[in-house]
C-alpha cells in the first residue's frame, strides 16, 4: 500500500537516522580502503614538522591491494539457461531468453559499473542494485552503503523501504513496495519534505538488490561488545562491523603503519653515523655544515681539550623484517596470495603460481556463487519489467582469470570435444576472455559457413555432368548394384 505524504516522511526520517549511525563506521572503513586512514596514535599532536610528514608518508596500504585482487578476479561475461521444449509463441533457444537481459545490462554499461559494485561489497560488506523501470529498457544503478540505507522484515530478499542520498545536495529518494518518493531535506529544520507526486517504479517490490561478501546468518546478531573495543589510530576509528575486507585487517594495517613509521625514524636520525665533539663548538652556521660534511676533522688550537667519537649506526633489518611479517600475516588472514602483497615472484612456472594463488581462488569461487544469486535476482527482476519470463535455472558466467597457461585450457577444452563428444559450441563460452559479444560473432559465422558450403555444393551438383545412360536404356540402377550387374 502507498505511503501518504506524512508517512513517507515518517520513513525518510527514520532511515536517515539508521544512515546517520552506519556511516560514521562505514567512513572509517572508506578511508583504511583508500590509504587515508588517521595517523598512528604513537605520533604526538606537537610533533615536529619533518615527524609528521614522514608519519604521513607512512600508511603503506596493504588493504587495497587486497580489495584489488578480489575486485579483478570478477567479471560477469555471459549469461546462461537452459530452454526445454517450448511452447508456441515462447522463445525457443537460450539466446532469445537471455538478450533482452543482456541487452537491459549492456545499456546500464554494467561492464564498467560492476567493478564498482563488487569494490563498494569488499570494502562495506554489502551494496545495493536499483532496479525501475525505464524507456526502452530498465535502469540499473549500483549503489554504496554510504548513500543507500535499506530496511528489511521477514523477507532477506527483498526490502520493505529504501533510502538514497542523492547527488545533489539535500536530495532523497525513498522506495517502498510500489512508489518513488522524491524528497528534499531541510538541515536547519531537520525536516523531510516531497518535492513531486509519487511515481510507480514498475516492480511489485521494493526495487532494491542487496549484495553481500560473505553470507553469515549472525550478521544482524552480534554479541554486545566487550570492555575492549577495536579501535583504530588516534583511538576515534571504533568499528565493530565484522563483514567485508577492511575491518579484519584493519589491526594489522596499523601495525603496518606503526612500523614503517619507525623505519623512517630510524632512517632519519640514526640510519647513519652520528659524530660528536665535545670541547669546540662551531664560530657560525656555515663552520657546523662543513664540519658535519667532513670525514676527517683537524684542530689547531689546544686538541687535548677536544674530544671527538661517533654514535654506532641503526641496522634496519629488524624492521623490514617486521613489515614484511605484517604483510605475510595479511595475506594468510585475507587468502591473497603473498607475492602480491610483498612482491616475491621469482620465476615461478604457470603450474607453480597456480598453486600459490590457489586459496584465493578457492575465495573467489565463493563469491562469485553469492553475487551470482543476487545478478540472477536482478536479471528476474529486469525481466519482470520488459514482461520477459526469467527461467529460474539462469545463471551468470564469469570471466575465467585464474593464473592458469591458455594452451592448456584450450588443449582440454578439445579434449572435451573430441573424447566427451561435447558440441564445441557450448564450450566457447569456456575460453578465457571470450565474452557473449565473442561467442554471438562465432556463432554467426559458423552459421554463415555451414550456409555458404550447402550452396557450394548444391552449384557443385548442378553443374556437374549427368550420368550417362546405361547402353539399351532401361532401368537405372543404383550405383553398387550396377556394379554387380
Amino acid at each position: 500500500m502507498p505511503l501518504d505524504e506524512a508517512g513517507a516522511i515518517a520513513a525518510a526520517e527514520h532511515l536517515l537516522g539508521v544512515q546517520d549511525q552506519e556511516r560514521f563506521q562505514l567512513d572509517v572503513l572508506r578511508r583504511y580502503a583508500t590509504g587515508k586512514q588517521a595517523l598512528p596514535l604513537v605520533i604526538p599532536a606537537d610533533a615536529p614538522r619533518e615527524v609528521r610528514e614522514m608519519a604521513r608518508i607512512s600508511r603503506i596500504n596493504l588493504i587495497s591491494i587486497v580489495i584489488n585482487s578480489l575486485v579483478e578476479s570478477l567479471f560477469v561475461d555471459n549469461l546462461r539457461v537452459t530452454v526445454d521444449d517450448a511452447a508456441e509463441g515462447e522463445p525457443s533457444t537460450p539466446e532469445q531468453v537471455t538478450a533482452p537481459i543482456w541487452d537491459t545490462w549492456q545499456a546500464n554499461r554494467l561492464d564498467r559499473g560492476q567493478s564498482g559494485l563488487y569494490r563498494a561489497v569488499f570494502q562495506y560488506g554489502y551494496a545495493y542494485m536499483v532496479i525501475t523501470a525505464g524507456r526502452p529498457l530498465p535502469v540499473i544503478r549500483p549503489m554504496s552503503p554510504r548513500r543507500m540505507t535499506a530496511l528489511y522484515a521477514d523477507d532477506s530478499d527483498w526490502p520493505e523501504l529504501a533510502l538514497e542520498r542523492r547527488s545533489k545536495r539535500n536530495r532523497f529518494r525513498l522506495y517502498d513496495a510500489t512508489q518513488v518518493y522524491e524528497l528534499g531535506y531541510d538541515p536547519d529544520k531537520k525536516r523531510f519534505g516531497l518535492l513531486a507526486e509519487p511515481s510507480a517504479h514498475g516492480s511489485p517490490y521494493c526495487p532494491v538488490v542487496r549484495y553481500r561478501d560473505v553470507e553469515d546468518l549472525d550478521v544482524d546478531d552480534e554479541p554486545v561488545p566487550h570492555v575492549a573495543q577495536s579501535f583504530g589510530a588516534r583511538g576515534d576509528n571504533m568499528v565493530d562491523m565484522v563483514a567485508g575486507q577492511v575491518a579484519p585487517l584493519m589491526t594489522l594495517q596499523d601495525q603496518s603503519d606503526v612500523t614503517t613509521f619507525a623505519l623512517k625514524s630510524a632512517e632519519w636520525y640514526s640510519a647513519f653515523r652520528q659524530r660528536w665533539v665535545v670541547g669546540w663548538t662551531p664560530a657560525n652556521p656555515s663552520d657546523k655544515v662543513k664540519s658535519a660534511a667532513s670525514q676527517l676533522w683537524t684542530f689547531d688550537n689546544d686538541p687535548e681539550e677536544v674530544k671527538l667519537g661517533e654514535f654506532s649506526q641503526t641496522m634496519l633489518d629488524g624492521y623490514l623484517a617486521s613489515r614484511k611479517d605484517t604483510a605475510r600475516f595479511a595475506a594468510t588472514l585475507s587468502q591473497t596470495p603473498v607475492h602480491e602483497l610483498i612482491g616475491d615472484l621469482v620465476n615461478l612456472s604457470a603450474e607453480a603460481l597456480a598453486a600459490a594463488e590457489a586459496g584465493r581462488d578457492r575465495k573467489v569461487d565463493e563469491r562469485k556463487t553469492g553475487l551470482g544469486e543476487s545478478h540472477e535476482q536482478l536479471a528476474q527482476a529486469a525481466g519482470l519489467l520488459q514482461g520477459v519470463e526469467v527461467p529460474d535455472d539462469l545463471e551468470v558466467v564469469w570471466r575465467d582469470t585464474s593464473a592458469r597457461a591458455f594452451g592448456a585450457i584450450v588443449d582440454g577444452l578439445g579434449k572435451l570435444a573430441a573424447q566427451l563428444q561435447i558440441p564445441p559450441e557450448a564450450l566457447w563460452e569456456r575460453i578465457p576472455g571470450a565474452t557473449l559479444q565473442d561467442v554471438r560473432r562465432w556463432k554467426t559465422l559458423r552459421a554463415e559457413g555451414d550456409s555458404m558450403d550447402a550452396l557450394t555444393g548444391l552449384l557443385d551438383r548442378q553443374a556437374a555432368p549427368p550420368e550417362p545412360a546405361p547402353p539399351g536404356g532401361g532401368i537405372v540402377l543404383p550405383p553398387e548394384r550396377r556394379a554387380r550387374a
